[in-house]
């Protein structure tokens, strides 16, 4: 339990960091948004656009001039900061004891590795879990001042699960490159660059018909935010799909802790 609050402790300037980045995201967002609001006219904007773009990026799927279209939109960026949030504290939370050479008290500990494991998973999982709900907060007090409409709470929850559920894959991934690196000071690195391919290989998915099968290697494709709204539901498959990624990410992660040699 000491390791857990220590933890918390240790990773509160990143969580404040990550929330005030996200709320400023948010507020500039729908700043932007005030020019589409009930304005149709301001929809020829997409015109202007290359079609693989808009068939990527998945614009033909919303209305923006409404409140759940613009949501929709923001859905990407809020999971990729979500994502990349969550792997730096998965993978973070493990190097930073190599990296600043805390590792040897960590050992002394009358404590097991998977313990010590445990306690820093657990303090990034609630940091997961913050921000997520700092997400939820300020997306609903801003969406306020445009009358939402009837069904805009429920397709943001729908939102909110599934940006956590890729948090947590992310996490999962970053506590595995964290537990099994040698190069320990790589471990960050390598997971941020597995979020951007993920993204991606998202985006590839959505420009061509043939390139579909890519969405199955990208966490953003399994609760994309058109399919929600036409589906009012998260997809089981995806759901099953993550929890198997997860849990063989954090085994695996267990694992090559406890077998590995640690850099003193």
């Amino acid at each position: 339990m000491n390791i857990f609050f220590r933890e918390l402790r240790a990773n509160l300037k990143s969580l404040i960091i990550w929330c005030v980045v996200l709320v400023l995201l948010v507020i500039g967002g729908a700043a932007k948004f005030t020019a589409y609001y009930h304005d149709p006219s301001m929809l020829a904007v997409l015109d202007a656009l290359p079609k693989g773009m808009v068939d990527a990026l998945e614009l033909k799927a919303f209305n923006l001039t409404t409140v759940t279209g613009f949501y929709g939109i923001m859905m990407i960026y809020y999971a990729l900061m979500g994502g990349i949030a969550a792997a730096m504290w998965g993978s973070d939370s493990i190097s930073k004891e190599e990296r600043d050479k805390t590792v040897e008290f960590s050992l002394v500990l009358p404590v097991s590795r998977g313990r010590v494991v445990t306690g820093k998973l657990l303090a990034a999982l609630v940091n997961c879990i913050i921000f997520v709900l700092v997400t939820w907060g300020v997306s609903l007090a801003v969406a306020q001042q445009f009358q939402p409409e009837q069904d805009f709470n429920k397709f943001l929850t729908l939102e909110m699960a599934g940006m956590f559920i890729i948090e947590l894959i992310f996490l999962a991934v970053g506590l595995l490159l964290g537990c099994s690196m040698k190069q320990y000071k790589q471990s960050g690195n390598i997971a941020i660059g597995v979020i951007l391919v993920t993204y991606f290989l998202s985006v590839m998915s959505g420009m061509q018909a043939n390139l579909d099968f890519l969405k199955y290697f990208s966490p953003f494709k399994y609760f994309d935010a058109g399919v929600l709204l036409r589906s009012g539901k998260l997809d089981p498959m995806y759901i099953l799909l993550s929890a198997a990624i997860i849990a063989v990410c954090v085994i695996a992660a267990y694992w090559t802790y406890n077998k590995r040699d640690l850099y003193i």
